[in-house]
């Protein structure tokens, strides 16, 4: 892998090895970072935190090189932080708690979240920000990473403003940061071909200090679509050459760029589409 560059995998979490089979599994991939889900994605079911093997797993994490600011935590997909229902929106908010809670725990810096859904914007920003200004009362260090996401039907965070806004009222801006998705960039309508465009565009709307994650995917979709759908590398309308742009880009080298990429034949193919990204 090139120097200081950072390319690593979703990576599952499952009984009975939890954070140590997660560490295994990016290791088998030649990943330098990973990303993982401390419960189900798609409910609020979690194994305990006593149950993770957190010591073990710090042990063997110092011993394989990676680093534990590398090791990013996504929080549950259905999660609404912009739910104009005060008691949904008042649950989410303690997901997102314990969410925070647990990666203090484990030790990761770095939390993604989908901002949430809401049919005004401007609305789902301020709910979202108020959201995680209450959640940063009880947080130390975890950066909680607004995603920049596709677009389907009314979610938040489709374009720079929508995270512009959010991050302007958030109080602690050390606690704040943002996960860049390229099949997400590319579905919402923005042309990532220009890497710098695209970055200094970010750097005037929200400030490239807070871009902390990436997210790198092919699209199976057109530019503007709207859809999200992910494809392998190369295998898409975004393609190899401008993700290995993105990969290796100078400025975005030294942050951890997670692939999620769809299974081939029921297995990922992770340890492939991490070399050929890193020719």
């Amino acid at each position: 892998m090139k120097m200081n560059n950072k390319l690593g995998c979703h990576v599952s979490m499952s009984a009975p090895n939890y954070l140590l089979g997660s560490l295994n599994e990016a290791v088998s991939f030649g990943a330098n970072c990973f990303m993982i889900y401390t419960g189900s994605p798609q409910s609020f079911r979690k194994p305990p935190i006593d149950k993770l093997n957190i010591a073990s797993f710090r042990t063997a994490l110092k011993k394989s090189g990676i680093n534990i600011n590398d090791v990013v935590v996504h929080c549950p997909y259905i999660m609404n932080l912009a739910n104009n229902d005060p008691t949904k929106r008042s649950f989410s908010m303690k997901v997102l708690e314990d969410e925070v809670s647990r990666c203090m725990k484990i030790g990761c810096k770095y939390l993604v979240l989908h901002p949430g859904n809401n049919i005004s914007p401007e609305t789902g920003c301020k709910l979202i920000s108020f959201a995680i200004n209450q959640i940063n009362r009880k947080n130390k260090n975890v950066v909680i990473c607004l995603e920049t996401m596709a677009g389907k039907g009314v979610e938040i965070g489709c374009n720079f403003k929508h995270l512009s806004q959010i991050i302007n009222d958030v109080e602690n801006k050390d606690l704040i940061g943002v996960c860049m998705d390229t099949c997400h960039l590319n579905d919402s309508g923005t042309n990532i071909i220009d890497v710098d465009r695209v970055l200094n565009e970010f750097d005037q709307k929200v400030g490239l200090e807070y871009l902390k994650v990436l997210h790198i995917n092919d699209s199976l979709n057109c530019i503007g679509s709207r859809k999200d759908r992910h494809a392998n590398i190369g295998k898409g309308t975004i393609g190899l050459n401008v993700l290995r742009k993105w990969v290796n880009h100078p400025l975005l080298k030294t942050l951890p760029k997670i692939l999620e990429t769809p299974y081939v034949n029921g297995h990922p193919i992770y340890d492939k589409e991490i070399k050929i990204l890193l020719e």
